[in-house]
């Protein structure tokens, strides 16, 4: 017999609208995310622009609605400059995040025509290492402010007429990494944020602008960085950032797939630290979260170190994910709706090639990993009102945590378009998982589809010559007098697709 969960879902039980920017990912100047990967002149898929029209098709099967660009590390010591104007006057440049030889031909203009050909956003991020108060302002000016300004005039006079309108901006990345080129402490970093975010929303009001946070949660730093940045910047910022990476280090899958309960009480955490500043400052507007970088990174790492230094785009973080790490990947997703009241923004770390859901051959064919399913089926489905589900669920202990639910799962209701889908997955590496779930809430509902993503190797991997670990929709779940049930097969990522009849 196997074991038994329940859930009720009512309507009325909401957590928040979706901010589609949940969905977002990253775009950073590293390996072959954008050299090889979305820009590969002379590849028999590349349109007349050099973009890679085969990757754009996925990019666009994701939906992916904003993507952080162009760094990352990268951007701590990049010059905008370097990447506008004539591509045969663009300075090759030492990349030191990277140690790399970055050749520029791809800057902000070419970016921001790619993004419009992906039908994505842009969440540019300003260098806040090498450069500062100065450059920020002057690339929000040159790329937002309509004409009649020095930088205005000089995007029209690179053949762009119309300003992008960029809503979203990154004030620097991970400045609490020694790491980082310009490293600071918090108070230098608030200070530097809290002065940037000033200037540029003096040239554009309408802007959204994000804090970093700590580049992780293990950072020594960590709490402290958050509140002291954020008593500089509360009143020019709306976001303060969050990265985490996982892996599995140890191969103990049970523990491995536990680790989105870390990555709740992180969340959780960053807002308790928001909202104290929040009372401090006696203010009135919460501080949301934008999850800008979050992912599955082990796999690599060795490999990175043979990396010849100085070299043009080499193949750097570049993780063949199996199908556990797609399970753990369904889970953070799962996580990240959990929290739609407060993240806003999340950017899957990264897009093309780099710790990646799509991956190319060099003057080859692009394919999809393991994790590129899980989050296709979220961005997809998942846009409308996150619902708080009444789950019960057996439970385990595992290295690290106790009570670990074998069911981690949520549900989104879309109103607009009478459907409701529930993501799920049953963490039981032995047997299926019996799902009763109680929606008598939503009448005259049926099942459009169960998709099941499951392998019998939880080591599978996909690659060019094949794609063993695919879903299929030949899921049981099926909807009687209010009641849906279904079996979630052991170790399986499940989206169950309801919509009015």
């Amino acid at each position: 017999m196997s074991k038994k969960a329940k859930m009720i879902l009512e309507k009325d039980f909401k957590i928040s609208e979706i901010d589609n920017r949940i969905y977002g990912s990253f775009v950073e100047h590293l390996g072959r995310a954008v050299y090889g990967g979305i820009y590969e002149p002379g590849h028999p898929q590349a349109d007349e622009n050099g973009f890679r029209q085969d990757v754009i098709e996925m990019v666009k099967e994701l939906q992916v609605p904003l993507v952080r660009y162009p760094g990352g590390n990268f951007v701590s010591g990049y010059n905008w400059e370097d990447g506008v104007g004539p591509v045969a006057q663009r300075p090759r440049r030492l990349e030191l995040a990277w140690r790399t030889t970055e050749t520029n031909e791809i800057g902000t203009n070419e970016f921001m025509k790619w993004a419009e050909l992906v039908n994505a956003e842009v969440n540019m991020a300003v260098n806040l290492g090498t450069r500062g108060i100065d450059a920020a302002r002057n690339l929000v000016e040159y790329c937002n402010h309509p004409e009649g300004s020095y930088y205005s005039d000089l995007r029209i006079s690179h053949g762009v007429k119309k300003p992008y309108n960029i809503k979203t901006w990154c004030l620097g990345n991970e400045m609490d990494g020694p790491w980082q080129i310009g490293h600071k402490t918090a108070a230098e970093y608030g200070r530097i944020a809290q002065e940037a975010a000033k200037v540029m929303k003096w040239v554009d009001p309408t802007i959204e602008l994000v804090a970093c946070g700590s580049s992780n949660r293990n950072m020594p730093t960590f709490a402290d960085w958050e509140a002291t940045v954020l008593d500089h910047t509360y009143d020019h910022v709306e976001f303060i950032s969050l990265h985490q990476y996982y892996g599995n280090h140890d191969n103990e899958i049970s523990n491995y797939l536990a680790l989105s309960l870390e990555m709740d009480d992180f969340i959780k955490s960053v807002i308790a630290i928001a909202d104290y500043i929040k009372a401090k400052k006696h203010g009135k507007k919460n501080i949301n979260l934008s999850f800008d970088e979050w992912n599955v990174w082990y796999h690599s790492r060795e490999q990175d170190k043979k990396i010849e230094p100085w070299s043009v785009a080499p193949p750097q973080l570049e993780d063949i994910y199996n199908f556990e790490d797609a399970l753990l990947v369904g889970c953070m997703l799962i996580t990240l709706l959990k929290h739609a009241d407060r993240v806003k923004i999340a950017c899957l770390a990264q897009l093309v090639n780099v710790i990646a859901p799509i991956m190319t051959e060099d003057n080859g064919t692009a394919w999809k990993q393991t994790i590129f399913y899980p989050y296709m089926h979220t961005s997809v489905f998942g846009r409308g009102v996150a619902l708080n589900p009444i789950i019960s669920s057996p439970k385990y202990d595992s290295k690290d945590f106790t009570d670990v639910p074998l069911l981690e799962s949520t549900a989104v209701y879309n109103e607009e378009n009478e459907q409701l889908t529930i993501f799920a997955v049953n963490r039981d590496l032995q047997e299926g998982l019996h799902l009763d779930c109680d929606i008598r809430n939503f009448e005259g509902y049926k099942v459009i589809e169960h998709i099941v993503l499951e392998n019998d190797d939880i080591k599978q991997t996909n690659s060019a010559k094949g794609t063993p670990v695919t879903p299929h929709s030949n899921g049981n779940a099926k909807l009687e007098s209010g009641m849906l049930t279904a079996v979630l097969p052991k170790l399986s990522w499940n989206v169950i697709r309801l919509g009015k009849q």
